[in-house]
């Protein structure tokens, strides 16, 4: 990997540009399940505590996106979707991208141990390691698997936010994990469906291109079979509720009917509308995994002012 960039740009570089090295949609979703594990965790966390150690995740996730796009560049340059991203374009070195990926690295590794707990940094390090090394520079050019192993990249922040919280790992927090686990590749590989031709030029393994669609929808189908349970499982513990239940319920219902639409579509039927079954399946999902969260939030918020019901297990 080559630290030119593909592309040459007379125009210095702008904030902007280093910003979006970042990848600030990731780091959004990363910042959000990341805070919800802190938040629904038993253990209080001082107000100023929570903030650092949230902007401190921030900027691992950041680091991480920075570090991708710097591994990256030669195949963002092929592909359309991520042509436009500050070093394929040619706006900033592809030096420069690891230079910052690393720096920030260290800083959010360094402070986030400061300022919480070493399980905490610890977790933030791997994260990092395991979306740049494991992921990036491994798994994303060698596997059609690749979706499946590096979805642990992300997710690893509600854990990270339950450590900042407890020092430790529970049921719970892994069952977060699990859930975002599960939940990464059928949202990949719709998205891979309707960008194929990217994958292909760029010569990344992606299960449409190394396996035809066919079984790629078979794939989506079998992931959201065993989301479900993952998924309604939380209901019946310490950070869910009934509340969470019916949200995962109806959630889960239609991730389920969305699937089976994507299963039973023919290419030709693909290709005359623009994919546009895949597309919204894959805009479905990001609402799947935000509105889980967003339960357990609610779950949370209601066992702080005594409103939750104590006696949930045997509710049902």
């Amino acid at each position: 990997m080559s630290d030119a960039s593909p592309l040459i740009d007379e125009r210095e570089a702008e904030f902007g540009d280093y910003f979006a090295l970042l990848k600030p949609r990731v780091m959004s979703l990363v910042v959000f399940t990341a805070a919800v594990g802190l938040f629904v965790a038993p253990v209080p966390v001082h107000p100023v505590i929570a903030f650092a150690s949230i902007l401190f995740i921030a900027i691992g996730a950041g680091a991480s996106g920075a570090l991708n796009m710097w591994w990256d560049a030669d195949i963002d340059a092929v592909m359309t979707r991520t042509q436009s991203r500050p070093v394929p374009s040619g706006r900033i070195t592809g030096a420069a991208a690891k230079q910052l990926g690393i720096w920030l690295s260290v800083i959010a590794v360094v402070m986030l141990w400061l300022t919480a707990n070493a399980l905490a940094g610890a977790l933030l390090a791997f994260t990092i390691f395991f979306y740049a090394v494991v992921y990036s520079m491994w798994l994303k050019r060698s596997t059609p698997q690749n979706i499946v192993i590096g979805g642990a990249a992300g997710a690893f922040p509600p854990m990270i936010g339950w450590a900042v919280a407890t020092g430790n790992i529970s049921v719970d927090s892994v069952l977060m994990f699990g859930l975002i686990f599960v939940w990464t590749p059928p949202h990949f590989w719709a998205l891979a469906l309707f960008m194929n031709d990217d994958y292909t030029k760029a010569g990344v393994p992606m299960l449409p291109v190394t396996h035809g669609t066919t079984v790629t929808r078979k794939q989506i189908m079998i992931y959201a079979l065993l989301l479900a349970p993952v998924a309604l499982g939380i209901s019946f513990t310490s950070i869910g509720g009934p509340v969470y239940f019916a949200i995962s319920l109806v959630l889960n219902a239609a991730f389920l009917r969305g699937a089976w639409h994507v299963l039973h579509r023919s290419d030709a039927a693909a290709f005359a509308d623009k994919f546009s079954v895949e597309r919204k399946f894959f805009r479905l999902s990001l609402y799947f995994l935000f509105l889980h969260f967003g339960g357990l939030l609610i779950e949370a918020a209601l066992r702080a002012t005594s409103l939750d019901m104590a006696s949930w297990p045997q509710w049902v």
